[in-house]
């Protein structure tokens, strides 16, 4: 059961109504290129996120959404002084804010930060194959030469919407010492 391993840098997504804030009225993502998830892409536009202890560029995600989520790795929300949980994306409530700053306003949000949980995209069809559901707990084995190591607590997310795919972030990326795109096995 190989899949594909992507590594998600830390990212931003906002509503339609914050991203007017930071970056003008009536403004409007603009795409500088498509993501493996169908519909997703990365903008053109950055902004800053601010925390107690510090400051970091991010790309925003496309399209806009419905709530502000700012996914960073946990070495990254300790540079900000920002105690973020690891959560699924979505799943905001209770977690810490933060400032954002853009080119045209600030916007202060209440909740929001979080560390991605590590997670496999699937399509129905795809979950069928391999024998997992939606919400299953699995591990998957990735790694290069001398970082080889299992990842526990990765969570399957169906939906016909997606491109199987799963998400690390920089930390997990960078502990297995991968580069690129790289394949894992999913072990049940």
């Amino acid at each position: 059961m190989k899949i594909l391993v992507e590594t998600s840098a830390r990212h931003v997504h906002v509503t339609q109504e914050t991203f007017e804030k930071l970056f003008g009225k009536g403004a409007e993502l603009t795409k500088k290129k498509d993501l493996s998830q169908p519909g997703q892409f990365v903008s053109n536009e950055k902004i800053t996120i601010v925390g107690p202890k510090g400051e970091m560029k991010a790309s925003i995600l496309g399209p806009v959404r419905s709530a502000d989520q700012v996914e960073v790795s946990l070495t990254e929300a300790r540079k900000l002084g920002i105690a973020a949980p690891v959560r699924e994306s979505g799943d905001i409530d209770g977690t810490p804010g933060c400032k954002l700053v853009g080119p045209n306003g600030e916007v202060e949000i209440s909740c929001g930060v979080i560390a991605a949980k590590r997670h496999i995209h699937l399509t129905p069809e795809k979950a069928e194959e391999f024998g997992v559901k939606e919400k299953e707990i699995v591990s998957v084995a990735v790694g290069g030469e001398g970082r080889k190591l299992v990842f526990g607590d990765v969570v399957i997310r169906v939906s016909p919407k997606f491109a199987p795919a799963m998400h690390i972030d920089t930390d997990e990326s960078n502990a297995a010492g991968l580069t690129g795109n790289a394949e894992g096995e999913i072990i049940k």
